[in-house]
């Protein structure tokens, strides 16, 4: 069939109108990229529900097979894969591995546990040859769910679920495996096929959504610290050196490690950039002598710092932005990512990537073209938080520390994100950020001083590391023996850009948290009937200005 010239998408923060693409993704994806994107996750879905019945009847799913659900998740983020033969191939792997466990299933499971015989819907059982492929998707697409909240619940969960993948995979990647957490993966993506679950019960797969967030981060982080040691608190260089050098973006440290063992003796230097800063706090990671520091700012400013880094770069998970046409040939993808007409960097779990190429062509680039010289402060993780706590609780106790405000989450590109930036700045004197991800690209260049010592950019790390934000403050919960979480001298302001922040949110609403804010649009996924059940149940609400939040969170002292 002929491509259709057409697509709905609204995933991210940016999505056209704040409603959704329909032409082109804000992102760069094509109409035929979305569309084979939608097949995708239709086809996983089906997976997902023979795995999740295979798993009532009994039987264990391989984690080959757990893997390749939250592989297919991760490639579909906000980002990563714009290559549409490769997701094709997906598909193919896909609907092979599905036909395969379902004639388990009809053989080992041929009824219920009411004896009646296992249904089971057209995701699951549909089987089409690739020539069928556009018109499925486009039969399926997100659009095919007509009741606008069923819709609005079945995307929340599923883009929760992405997030939660994409985390899981960076565990995975380390050799470490949670079945639980696949398995819930896999029935919440089944749920989302099920027409007879009501809207209340949609809400409370959402909510458990969160709760496993809570989890897969605590996963992750064990697989982190276990790997690489406990971040330490650091000084960051964000100048350079004068040799070539690569450049690494994303967050998979597991790549990162494998290419600085491989670049030793080689005369190339390794950069961080955006969500791989954080790699410059774990002991195992710095003790390389050529991981240098970190080049340039969030992912959307890649444009203009990947060319003037004048070497390859590559990039280990989403946050791809189209490249130009003078540094294309220096782009490198691995994992999740593709770019059509970029090298791809293979290597499975377990297997030892081959870096060769990318080092080589490292050495025939000149050197770094210095955009900033200095150093940041990193490494703020929630076992670098506790050695502080009694310091910390001091300064609340004594009154030299009045709030503290979450801004974690992502950067994006419009022009409203200057709002973070200016909030930072204009915070009172005695409140401390705690934050994670690429949203501190907006204030953690700043000199914001520090209070008796403490700076007031706590950065936790990656988004992921969320987790230690979370953990921090259930400390300052038994530290100062509140009973409510929401009475400790906590404000979040939270930025939000993809699926991954997505999961974080649900997770921090699993913790009771609530009055977050969130910016600096709302999900366009969200229905208003779903908004106002948040808003109703945990008093979420968007940004405002500057001023008017300052008087908000503050008083109208703080307003200036």
């Amino acid at each position: 069939m002929e491509k259709e010239n057409k697509m709905f998408c609204y995933q991210c923060q940016e999505t056209a109108n704040n409603t959704g693409c329909t032409q082109v993704g804000m992102c760069g994806k094509k109409p035929d990229v979305a569309a084979m994107q939608d097949l995708l996750v239709y086809v996983t879905k089906g997976l997902s529900e023979i795995t999740t019945r295979l798993r009532e009847c009994g039987e264990e799913i391989s984690p080959d097979d757990n893997h390749r659900v939250t592989f297919n998740l991760f490639i579909t983020i906000t980002n990563a894969s714009f290559d549409r033969e490769s997701i094709i191939e997906r598909i193919k792997d896909t609907l092979e591995c599905k036909k395969r466990l379902l004639d388990k299933l009809n053989q080992k499971c041929e009824s219920d546990d009411r004896g009646e015989k296992i249904q089971l819907t057209d995701a699951a059982v549909w089987d089409g040859d690739e020539s069928e492929f556009f018109e499925k998707a486009a039969k399926e697409s997100v659009l095919s769910t007509d009741d606008e909240d069923v819709r609005s619940l079945r995307q929340l969960i599923t883009y929760g679920v992405k997030g939660m993948s994409a985390y899981s995979k960076h565990a995975n990647a380390l050799m470490k495996e949670a079945p639980e957490i696949d398995a819930f993966i896999q029935r919440a993506l089944a749920a989302t096929l099920d027409d007879k679950l009501t809207v209340d019960e949609l809400v409370a797969f959402a909510l458990e959504t969160g709760e496993y967030g809570v989890k897969v981060m605590s996963f992750l982080d064990g697989a982190n610290t276990a790997a690489y040691g406990n971040p330490e608190i650091t000084r960051v260089n964000i100048g350079v050196r004068d040799n070539p050098g690569i450049l690494v973006s994303g967050h998979d440290l597991r790549d990162l490690e494998m290419l600085l063992e491989q670049t030793q003796g080689t005369g190339v230097d390794v950069y961080t950039h955006s969500e791989m800063l954080p790699a410059n706090s774990y002991p195992g990671l710095k003790k390389y002598p050529n991981l240098v520091g970190n080049y340039g700012n969030a992912w959307w400013e890649q444009k203009k710092e990947f060319e003037s880094f004048n070497g390859p770069i590559l990039m280990t998970t989403n946050c791809v932005v189209p490249p130009s046409a003078s540094y294309k040939d220096r782009l490198y993808t691995t994992g999740a990512t593709a770019y059509p007409g970029c090298k791809h960097i293979p290597g499975a779990y377990g297997e030892k990537k081959d870096f060769t190429e990318i080092i080589e062509h490292a050495k025939k680039c000149p050197p770094p073209k210095e955009i900033e010289k200095g150093e940041i402060w990193n490494g703020f993780a929630h076992a670098q938080v506790e050695a502080l706590a009694d310091k910390i609780v001091d300064a609340v106790k004594s009154g030299a520390i009045k709030k503290f405000v979450v801004m974690a989450g992502c950067d994006g590109r419009h022009k409203s994100r200057e709002y973070y930036t200016e909030f930072a700045k204009a915070l009172p004197k005695d409140t401390v950020i705690l934050t994670a991800g690429c949203a501190k690209y907006r204030y953690n260049k700043l000199d914001l001083g520090d209070i008796g010592g403490i700076p007031r950019v706590l950065d936790a790390g990656q988004c992921n590391d969320s987790f230690s934000i979370a953990v921090t403050a259930l400390k300052l919960k038994e530290l100062f023996g509140v009973d409510d979480i929401n009475d400790l001298p906590v404000i979040y302001n939270i930025a939000w850009y993809e699926q991954k922040a997505v999961l974080v949110l649900l997770s921090l609403l699993s913790l009771g948290i609530q009055n977050i804010h969130l910016g600096p649009t709302l999900p366009a996924f969200l229905s208003p009937n779903v908004t106002k059940v948040l808003v109703e149940k945990f008093h979420i609400a968007g940004i405002d200005t500057v001023e008017d939040d300052m008087k908000l969170f503050f008083g109208e002292s703080a307003a200036g």
